[in-house]
């Protein structure tokens, strides 16, 4: 027979409530129900020792949690948790006999439980909605079949560990698009690539210009059959150009007579024209629309920057972002680092630069799990890659080593180089230079991680070589907030 010790009064009563929610079965064990109580507070530690043990033992548990499997298994389980806790709460509360109270007492700790009970819930819920947004998302987003990747070689079996299949760097294209309703076909505005230390996260981010002409591409290319002599068209009839390398995706797309009739080749032959370009391999792209962009920005509830002078943007010049320390909104943002208007190409890309620095010092793992739905639907929104979906448990991990790694910039702007008349071998020196010193950042020994070879290497030294010798890559905020 139960000795059931109650409680003297309503304070009690909840008292033993909340303990009861933060350690499952104290308010049995108050109550007498001492074998009930022992068994829901050893299923309670029981349970906290597997999960510590489970991300104790889990290789690469922040990248698993990509994976639909444990996603699914999270919201199952959160759902599950969330009904047994409220269960929890209203089984100690009767076994607790708050029917002995006064009746003030009894209606006082019968409400407080009632919402304590739902408070208890209200975790469980964020939790499975907020899984259930993020497998949406993320399978939305990126491709279900592994393209030709850095895994595919260890896919195949030569190195399973190996996620990387033994490569130092992996180097993904991020394009901003600035397609809307009155334009045809995609034109690659901003144009960046990112190439990641695997061991480190140190990174290297190349800005190309999108004014960059006389574009090469690499030999035996059906590109290269069409342009043997660089992408050169006839000037438009205003008198601009449609053959700088923010077409080339946009001309690939419209000719697919070049590629034996397939389709929507544009993507694949910027990758490898920018790749042969700094002389790396590009493994993936990520194309952002711009507005898109802002979307992403008003999410995270604004990009704190400094505007170091007026910024005038609009068709008749009526828009203007003053200078000065402030949050910016989504829209305010993209104009500033997308404006020309009493500037150039090559300001607007230092912006950029800005805007992306800011963004990462700023979109903390806090501000992230707060905005995380209105984060969620505009990156949905926002990009378009080639990225597969089973190489995300990879990139994860290797995207929080960067946040706190070494990222440099280089931009391909002048004086460093022409626009007009690219010396292409300088191009891979620079870059060539900058990986290397980005791999030397930690470890004097880290020379294995020096970048891919070029892929039209020079037979001897050059004066070129002398003139990289100081690399040119900076910080990525470097120069943000400074004068022009």
């Amino acid at each position: 027979m139960r000795q059931a010790k109650e409680p003297a009064s309503a304070g009690a009563v909840l008292g033993w409530l909340v303990l009861a929610a933060l350690a499952p079965g104290a308010a049995h064990l108050r109550a007498g129900w001492r074998k009930t109580g022992l068994v829901l507070l050893s299923c309670y530690i029981a349970g906290l020792l597997a999960l510590l043990a489970l991300g104790l033992t889990t290789d690469n548990l922040i990248g698993s949690l990509t994976e639909n499997s444990w996603l699914t298994a999270i919201m199952v389980g959160a759902a599950v948790l969330g009904m047994a806790w409220f269960a929890l709460i209203v089984h100690s509360f009767i076994v607790l006999r708050p029917g002995r109270l006064p009746q003030s007492g009894q209606i006082l700790s019968g409400t407080l439980a009632g919402l304590l009970a739902v408070v208890m819930v209200l975790p469980f819920g964020w939790t499975a909605q907020a899984v259930w947004t993020s497998r949406q998302t993320l399978n939305d987003i990126f491709q279900e079949t592994p393209s030709d990747t850095p895994s595919s070689a260890a896919a195949a079996g030569e190195k399973p560990e190996d996620p990387w299949a033994g490569r130092q760097r992996v180097n993904i294209l991020l394009l901003g698009g600035d397609a809307d309703d009155n334009r045809i076909g995609v034109r690659t505005d901003s144009m960046n690539l990112a190439s990641v230390d695997v061991r480190t996260g140190n990174t290297v981010l190349f800005s190309l210009p999108r004014n960059l002409e006389n574009v090469r591409f690499r030999p035996g290319t059906p590109m290269a059959q069409q342009f043997p002599g660089g992408f050169r068209l006839p000037a438009d009839p205003g008198g601009g150009r449609s053959d700088l390398l923010n077409s080339v995706w946009e001309y690939a797309d419209a000719h697919p007579e070049l590629f034996g009739g397939r389709q929507h080749q544009g993507p694949k032959v910027l990758m490898d024209t920018i790749g042969y370009t700094l002389g790396v391999k590009v493994d993936w792209y990520a194309l952002v629309n711009m507005w898109g962009f802002a979307r992403l920005i008003d999410a995270i509830g604004g990009v704190r920057i400094t505007v170091e002078q007026d910024v005038v943007f609009g068709k008749y010049n009526e828009g203007l972002v003053k200078a000065g320390t402030r949050k910016l909104k989504g829209a305010d943002a993209m104009w500033y680092a997308r404006s020309r208007t009493y500037s150039d190409d090559y300001t607007r890309m230092r912006r950029q630069r800005c805007v992306l620095g800011a963004l990462l010092d700023q979109a903390d793992p806090a501000t992230v799990l707060a905005r995380f739905n209105r984060i969620a639907l505009a990156t949905k929104e926002l990009i378009r890659t080639d990225i597969p979906r089973s190489m995300l448990k990879n990139l994860v991990p290797l995207a929080l080593k960067v946040k706190n790694a070494k990222v440099t910039s280089v931009q391909f702007v002048p004086p460093l180089i022409s626009t007009g008349y690219p010396d292409w071998e300088k191009i891979r020196d620079i870059a060539g230079k900058a990986l290397r010193d980005s791999a030397h950042a930690d470890s004097p020994v880290a020379a294995s991680a020096a970048p891919s070879p070029s892929p039209t290497p020079s037979p001897k030294k050059s004066a070129t070589a002398k003139k990289t010798s100081q690399s040119p890559a900076k910080g990525l905020t470097e120069g943000c907030g400074g004068p022009l």
